[in-house]
């Protein structure tokens, strides 16, 4: 394994750590492939020096970023003792929840291994978990309040892990069914222009909810809890004027809906049911006028008992890393020019 010094100031004082890998962690599972877990460690720190020979690890440079180092290679071990294996973007994600604690950024309670160990929902050969530390708490609040709003920027899993924990709370008996709704609002678009029959022109807009359900469940038996009202996908609008008991409701898109929408579906909520709304008050679709119930309801139900408002950043994105960086540089575009989404505020076109 070949290592590059770094060369360090004279005067600086430098710290040592020691790591010794127990025997049953093969080193191939800590470093990785290649050592593409180890150079994750050393991009991450540039002027510390990691060396390994054999079972042990040594790391030599400023005291805070020895720690940290040492820090990381223990919460490794720790995940890889649950037999869940390190990828490169858990490494990254550990590094950035320890040196966020580290820095003052986070309370630091949840430790990277809490995190990334936490299962939801095993299906079909994958296990389904929270990522980062904004995405377990998200997921902690599902458990412990009736209504939770998971607002935050496409990518960060707001509505996959919701679906997780619907399907978890139906698989363990909490709730008897699943309710997983949208408002047929899209960019602009409205379904009376769209060619097809009233069912060809809502499958579109809950196409993605689908796609999720084919995720967690056995696709062939979707059809059959679907028939069977165990699981119901359908727009806003069939919401209006029930009442739904014993159910996990889902709202997506929720920064599509109208105020009155908003109220209407919140009162919708029965008798030993739960609620999550998902939505991202940065990409509005609503016609130009039209102010968004996600963002109003932030003001109305913010510090209600048993309410829970999640906010996810671009650092909760868990797609391609490229994702969250251009979810970075709009908000720093609006920033430094006034606008909302990349368009002036006083567009017609503006997104609201």
């Amino acid at each position: 394994m070949t290592q590059t010094p770094t060369a360090h100031t004279p005067v600086q004082k430098q710290a040592r750590a020691e790591i010794s890998v127990p025997a049953q962690h093969p080193m191939v599972t800590l470093l990785g492939s290649g050592d593409s877990l180890l150079r994750v460690i050393e991009k991450a720190f540039p002027a510390a020096d990691i060396h390994v020979r054999g079972n042990e690890i040594s790391a030599v440079g400023d005291p805070a970023e020895v720690a940290l180092i040492q820090r990381v290679f223990d919460e490794m071990m720790l995940v890889l003792r649950t037999g869940q294996p390190m990828t490169e973007d858990a490494v990254e994600r550990s590094i950035a929840m320890l040196k966020a604690s580290e820095n003052g950024e986070s309370d630091g309670v949840e430790t990277p291994a809490q995190v990334l160990t936490q299962n939801i929902l095993s299906s079909r050969g994958r296990t389904i978990r929270p990522k980062t530390l904004n995405q377990k708490r998200y997921v902690d609040a599902i458990d412990t309040h009736t209504i939770v709003f998971g607002i935050g920027p496409a990518g960060t899993g707001k509505t996959y892990l919701a679906m997780a924990k619907a399907v978890q709370a139906l698989q363990s008996k909490q709730v008897n069914r699943i309710i997983l709704t949208r408002p047929a609002v899209e960019a602009g678009e409205r379904l009376g222009f769209l060619p097809g029959t009233l069912y060809e022109k809502i499958d579109p807009y809950l196409r993605p909810l689908y796609d999720a359900l084919h995720d967690m469940l056995d696709p062939d038996s979707i059809p059959r809890l679907m028939a069977a009202g165990t699981i119901e996908v359908a727009p806003l609008a069939y919401m209006r004027g029930r009442t739904l008991n014993d159910a996990f409701i889902i709202l997506d898109e929720a920064q599509n809906t109208s105020p009155e929408q908003m109220k209407m579906f919140l009162t919708r909520l029965g008798f030993e049911s739960k609620i999550v709304i998902t939505g991202d008050v940065t990409q509005v679709d609503l016609p130009s006028g039209t102010k968004s119930g996600l963002r109003q309801v932030q003001d109305i139900l913010e510090g209600l008992d048993d309410v829970h408002f999640s906010r996810l950043t671009s650092h909760d994105v868990v797609r391609h890393k490229l994702v969250g960086r251009i979810v970075d540089a709009y908000e720093q575009y609006d920033s430094e020019n006034g606008t909302e989404n990349g368009t002036h505020k006083g567009s017609r076109t503006k997104r609201k």
